[in-house]
């Protein structure tokens, strides 16, 4: 099964990322996930189910820890080719 994860931490701040983005961010850059979008208002990745949802359960606990009050997060099933 492959997922794509959309997620953003809060609190925000327009002026210097917050430690607790730059953790974020981090953490779905060094997991084995492709198509990883990242921006100010929100990130994006995909990848094998395993991989999301790894990256996903250690970005939550990182972010948690490094200040963020608030993460909205959403998963979506990603159609394979062909199916």
């Amino acid at each position: 099964m492959r997922l794509r994860v959309e997620f953003t931490t809060e609190p925000f701040d327009l002026d210097e990322a917050p430690a607790h983005a730059v953790v974020a961010r981090e953490v779905v850059e060094a997991a084995e996930l492709d198509a990883v979008d990242v921006g100010p208002f929100g990130n994006t990745a995909e990848g094998g189910a395993d991989a999301v949802l790894g990256a996903v359960d250690t970005m939550l606990r990182r972010a948690l820890a490094a200040g963020a009050t608030r993460i909205s997060l959403q998963v979506n099933v990603v159609e394979e080719d062909g199916r």
